[in-house]
């Protein structure tokens, strides 16, 4: 097989024809032969001991040239590949497919290049850094919160529900007199006021008495599942018990159950956990500022295929924090089982996907502009941290990824910092406005 020609196309797309010669092709259209005349029937001979010559007399010579083709087009694309040390992404398509009167076949393929990438600015790139004040109301708030963790449950028996109270109750469920499936519990705890029930349940249930019956006239939304959306239907319900949360003091002693000495101390920490979270998130801001506008200044022109593969792998990992792991799923069922709509992908993921690819190939770019190399011991030493970070074995991790891949996320990380710690803080320069040309009067 030899390469014939590589047409290098706009949007990094190219095209380029491999030739096999009168030999492979004979080669594997024999092959076909072997391979399918056991099954090849034909009147006054035995099933599977007719000659080719007799096969090709009764069908036609091409007979086999399309299995033949079919075994010798993945040798074809390797071929022009290597032979053309051209570096693809995505799956090829084959444009066409020619047996010359010499019985040669040529094979036209259509791929997408991996996009070439020329770098704008990416020192001395300027973000804004806010950094919210932990404040005053927000350390009340977690003191709230961790007073309602540990409330003490105080049981009510002298007098009714009321909203804030936990309450226990059995309740059925009735359409038009009929019972209806899902609307049927015993011995349920149900926090009144925390909307948890359809709109209108619990205010019902507030009132109550312990031992009382009631039964609450309910209409679903029209947002409710289908058979009961808008629906008026009855809940005949019982109330078994009462009780409240009674929240502890704050004070020293409630501080000194949290692990410290005074409230005083506690309101501390509280603020300055607050203040590392807050700082935290802006310097995750930050970083993406940063990163988008050495994205932004580079020039390069992403294939789709780059850009459809990381919206796959989106879409899988994400599929996967719900248990959806068999990566054999169709990516179009796998959508539709995730709930997965038009506006979604358009406009979520497909944006995301372009902004993580992006990302990667200015890091690629920045990394082979800096010249940065690893060395056999870094190597070592990031596989270690990153298998510490996953409790796993360094071993494991190299068998999973692959040395390579490891290798080159170690190199984006480099690249990213010598992107930010050139980094400043401030407003982001904007280019000059070209002044507008004079018109004369």
């Amino acid at each position: 097989m030899i390469l014939k020609n590589v047409e290098k196309k706009e949007n990094n797309t190219a095209l380029f024809m491999v030739e096999s010669d009168a030999a492979e092709f004979e080669e594997a259209v024999q092959g076909a032969y072997l391979k399918n005349k056991k099954n090849i029937n034909i009147p006054g001979f035995r099933k599977g001991h007719v000659s080719r010559a007799i096969v090709e007399n009764f069908y036609g010579k091409e007979v086999f040239y399309q299995d033949a083709m079919d075994e010798l087009a993945p040798k074809a694309f390797e071929q022009g590949v290597s032979e053309g040390e051209l570096k693809i992404v995505g799956q090829p398509a084959i444009n066409n497919v020619e047996v010359t009167d010499e019985r040669t076949v040529r094979y036209t393929f259509s791929v997408s290049l991996y996009p070439e990438v020329t770098l704008g600015q990416y020192k001395g790139l300027k973000a804004p850094k806010d950094v919210t004040e932990a404040s005053d109301e927000e350390v009340a708030e977690e003191l709230e919160k961790a007073r309602k963790q540990n409330a003490r449950k105080v049981s009510v028996d002298d007098r009714p529900a009321q909203m804030g109270d936990t309450v226990n109750i059995d309740f059925d469920g009735f359409l038009n007199g009929e019972r209806f499936d899902g609307g049927k519990a015993e011995g349920y705890d149900l926090e009144l006021g925390s909307n948890s029930f359809v709109p209108g349940f619990e205010e019902q249930v507030a009132g109550m008495q312990i031992g009382e019956e009631k039964d609450l006239d309910i209409t679903f939304p029209e947002s409710y599942v289908e058979n009961l959306a808008g629906k008026a239907v009855v809940f005949k319900v019982k109330l078994n018990s009462i009780t409240f949360p009674e929240l502890p003091e704050l004070d020293d002693e409630f501080a000194g159950d949290q692990g410290f000495d005074t409230l005083d101390e506690y309101k501390a920490d509280i603020r300055k956990k607050l203040q590392e979270k807050y700082e935290q998130q802006a310097e995750t801001a930050f970083r993406s500022l940063i990163m988008k506008q050495a994205a932004d200044n580079m020039s390069c022109d992403v294939p789709d295929a780059m850009i459809h593969e990381k919206a796959e792998e989106i879409i899988r990992n994400y599929a996967a924090n719900f248990g959806l792991t068999d990566r054999n799923v169709e990516l179009e069922k796998l959508v539709r089982m995730m709930g997965i709509d038009a506006e979604t992908m358009n406009q979520s993921i497909l944006p995301s996907a372009q902004y993580q690819v992006r990302t990667e190939l200015l890091l690629e770019a920045v990394a082979k502009a800096e010249n940065l190399e690893l060395t056999e011991e870094e190597t070592e030493e990031y596989l270690k941290k990153v298998a510490e970070g996953v409790n796993a074995k360094p071993e494991e991790i190299k068998e999973y990824f692959g040395l390579d891949t490891i290798r080159n996320e170690y190199l984006k990380e480099k690249a990213t910092e010598i992107i930010m710690n050139s980094a400043e803080i401030g407003e982001p320069e904007t280019p000059a406005e070209a002044p507008a040309e004079e018109t004369e009067e």
